[in-house]
């Protein structure tokens, strides 16, 4: 992995900030809030925000919190304990954090998220302007999933990932992800005496990947992997982000004022329109279409409307106006967007010209399979063409 000539911090620069603080550190290795920690992140959130820095607080911690107060020794893996556990939790976490910014005569938020509320476009963009409004009146937002109600089809599945979705959601600059662990090693630490410290790589770098490894305790449900992919979700929009240890004395201070701490990993990406942002970061596609070398070339290089006729394979079970990948010949993702017409409709006029649509399906919609204002390119994504 080639070394990169970058700047200190990205935090220094940037206006708009998301923090995610994990369940080991809010909860003190689960054993309930650890008011003195949430008092200090309270502290350095407000004195930057007293800089001008906007700033939402992606904490987890509910059910952390509410499997210490239900007595629960381990995370339980029942749907309905879990959810019972978040609402017990919920209610410590959030008040926590309302006592610890008070004293600094400042308002928190309470948002709670689920997949569904950023994968539906009007859901997405309502969330993204409560957020918006939030930051205006000088309020802290604090985000969590909503954990009460989410199931495993359509949770999101750790805050790592939440606080990338929320980095896109609200342009922020920079996502610092707070963690029991200094920063990303090229093994890990605690069984290899070997490893190698990263204190700066690109997001999206697949050697990142394969260094990190799963989750570090029974607390959370996040790991080191989850990170990296929170980073390189986040780059998609052009977010940087820094993974560092929540233990470390002001840390937040100290990145604010250009000091390099953990591991920063930087997006090279352009930031994108909103539109575009919500279409990177669907967590769950509804399909794909397979597309021949020209329609690749024709969506990737000269940015150009998908035509039917460039497909030759179509997967999934998809509607019309659904989120679908585009892959190569090779099932490499080159771009998604919200297709035209439904599954049974694309198998049919696929490797067709468009002036066939209408006498094949008896009317023509749409010229376009999918419009190049409902399209972005997507670079070293994950797809899973039938998770929905």
């Amino acid at each position: 992995m080639a070394a990169l000539n970058l700047p200190s911090s990205a935090v220094a620069q940037a206006k708009r900030l998301v923090v995610k603080v994990g369940s080991s550190l809010v909860t003190n290795e689960g054993k309930g809030i650890d008011l003195y920690a949430v008092a200090q992140w309270a502290e350095q959130i407000a004195s930057l925000h007293a800089q001008g820095k906007q700033m939402v607080l992606v904490s987890s911690g509910a059910i952390a919190e509410g499997m210490a107060r239900l007595g629960w020794p381990r995370r339980p893996n029942a749907m309905h304990e879990l959810q019972a556990a978040a609402a017990v939790g919920q209610m410590g976490l959030i008040q926590a954090y309302e006592v610890a910014f008070a004293k600094h005569g400042i308002r928190t938020a309470q948002i709670l998220l689920t997949h569904e509320d950023l994968a539906d476009r009007r859901r997405y963009l309502n969330a993204r302007s409560t957020l918006y409004t939030l930051l205006g009146l000088g309020v802290v937002p604090i985000v969590n999933e909503n954990d009460t109600v989410v199931t495993d089809e359509i949770r999101l599945g750790d805050n790592d990932t939440l606080g990338a979705l929320v980095t896109n959601l609200i342009e922020a600059e920079a996502l610092i992800i707070l963690t029991d662990q200094p920063g990303l090693y090229s093994a890990d630490p605690r069984k290899n005496p070997d490893a190698r410290f990263i204190a700066v790589g690109q997001a999206g770098d697949p050697a990142l990947e394969a260094m990190a490894g799963g989750s570090g305790s029974n607390i959370g449900t996040g790991g080191m992997l989850t990170k990296v992919l929170a980073a390189k979700r986040a780059a998609n929009s052009g977010g940087h982000t820094i993974i560092a240890s929540g233990r470390e004395s002001n840390v937040l201070l100290r990145l604010s004022s250009g000091e390099s701490i953990g591991t920063e990993l930087r997006a090279i990406l352009p930031v994108r329109s909103a539109r575009q942002r919500w279409l990177a970061n669907h967590l769950r596609l509804r399909g794909r279409v397979t597309l021949d070398n020209g329609a690749v070339r024709a969506i990737t290089h000269d940015h150009k409307s998908l035509l039917a006729i460039g497909v030759s394979a179509v997967e999934g079970d998809f509607e019309r106006g659904d989120v679908v990948a585009c892959v190569d010949q090779h099932g490499v993702e080159c771009g998604r967007g919200l297709i035209n017409y439904s599954a049974a409709d694309t198998r049919r006029i696929m490797g067709e010209p468009s002036n066939r649509i209408g006498h094949i399906l008896g009317s023509m919609s749409d010229a376009e399979l999918m419009h190049r204002d409902n399209m972005v390119f997507v670079r070293s994504a994950s797809v899973n063409p039938t998770a929905g």
